[in-house]
């Protein structure tokens, strides 16, 4: 399914025109009050936005103590300014770099430091403080300051037009970036996010800043992310259709280094093929499979090239390219097409493979006999047709046999 994206600025516009807002009945949030009539005529704040309902900021943080105190300083002045009850979260992997402490001194009955014992990473982080979070609006943002949270009221605002999930974005009309982001960075966000076009059309789905209704965040299914893009992981498994996006300013970090690591990157790649095997099901299975059957043919001709350089007669080296692309390619299937499997007993596995294999051989040839000899006798070419016709039904019936008997899931859904 292709998640639908809405702006928001039509909803934005609309209201602070005519000093009025329209409140989703179920999540009475954000009002928009008419400024007073002595304001200047040059004043371009044409309304304020006043969150009504409590909302819960949750940050994810490791080794990030130089920016905890001008984070909480900023929270602060926007729960002062707009008169919001809040709840300041730190969710900390235990970090050991005075974190804890510093939380701690500021003395602030509305801001407390968790220190988790579980797996480490952003994402697992922010699952983690949703879930202790008690306020009916969820906000994820990181310590560094590169998202403003004097931009939280418009996140909140809307959600209470009607949008599920609201993205702090850098890349709609009217946001911005640091100038110092160079070409790498630039080319390695933009790839990120192309390659999560399959699951939603939204601009800035690698964005860190985002909020969402707690309502909807517990109704997620399988959540189960690896690395940092939290958003992307909700917007799929919460089945979101409306996604808005915010235009902040990305600014870069002034203290502290960047998490965003060449590991990180590789795990952002196995997450991506994650999210599109819950969106997709049978059909990422049978692409990998292709893609795995394809490596399989490869290795085949390079063992037999080997072989024959060896010296071993043409007979030989053909088996011995046929029965190492067999063992490869169930390995491949194993830990990739059909990870969910790898529990089980191998052995049983590789004896289930080789006889769905060989029926699939069997099931080739009999397609493409039966069309050379019953329907495509006087065609062209047709032994050929007859060939790929046959393949095409040998692979359709490997693949199922291998999905639903040899590697089959305990519980399928769908």
């Amino acid at each position: 399914m292709l998640h639908k994206h809405k702006s928001v600025w039509r909803e934005l516009h609309t209201s602070f025109e005519f000093f009025g807002h329209v409140v989703d009945d179920d999540l009475k949030m954000p009002t928009i009050e008419q400024p007073h009539s002595d304001a200047p005529l040059d004043d371009e704040r044409f309304a304020e936005i006043v969150v009504s309902k409590p909302i819960s900021i949750i940050v994810p943080t490791y080794k990030e103590n130089a920016n905890i105190p001008s984070m909480i300083e900023r929270v602060r002045q926007l729960k002062e300014a707009h008169a919001i009850e809040l709840e300041l979260i730190f969710m900390d992997d235990k970090s050991r770099d005075g974190s804890v402490e510093t939380v701690e001194a500021a003395g602030l009955d509305w801001v407390r430091i968790v220190e988790r014992d579980g797996e480490r990473g952003l994402s697992p982080a922010v699952i983690d403080g949703f879930r202790l979070a008690r306020n009916p609006v969820l906000i994820c943002m990181d310590c560094d300051l590169s998202h403003p949270p004097e931009k939280i009221p418009h996140l909140v605002l809307a959600l209470s037009s009607g949008q599920q999930f609201v993205i702090g974005s850098r890349y709609v009309p009217g946001a911005s970036t640091d100038d110092d982001w160079g070409v790498l960075r630039w080319l390695n966000s933009r790839i990120a996010t192309l390659m999560a076009r399959p699951l939603t059309s939204a601009r800035d789905p690698m964005s860190g800043f985002f909020a969402l209704r707690r309502a909807d965040f517990e109704n997620a299914q399988d959540l189960n992310p690896v690395g940092y893009k939290i958003g992307l992981e909700l917007i799929v498994k919460c089945g979101f259709e409306n996604v808005a996006e915010v235009p902040i300013h990305f600014a870069d970090r002034v203290h502290g280094e960047s998490k965003l690591t060449l590991r990180e990157q590789l795990k952002y790649i196995k997450h991506i093929r994650r999210l599109y095997i819950h969106e997709f099901g049978n059909a990422m299975h049978f692409m990998q499979f292709l893609v795995v059957g394809a490596s399989g043919t490869v290795v085949n001709l390079l063992v037999l090239f080997a072989l024959l350089k060896m010296g071993l007669s043409e007979p030989v080296s053909l088996a011995g390219g046929i029965c190492v692309s067999l063992i490869t390619n169930f390995l491949l299937n194993r830990r990739f097409t059909f990870s969910y499997a790898r529990d089980r007993n191998p052995w049983a596995q590789f004896a289930g493979f080789l006889g769905a294999s060989l029926v699939g051989m069997l099931v080739n040839y009999a397609v493409a006999l039966f069309l050379v000899s019953s329907v495509l006798q006087d065609a062209p070419s047709s032994v050929y047709i007859a060939a790929l016709a046959g393949i095409a039904s040998g692979v359709l019936f490997n693949f199922l046999g291998n999905r639903y008997l040899v590697f089959r899931k305990r519980y399928i859904r769908r």
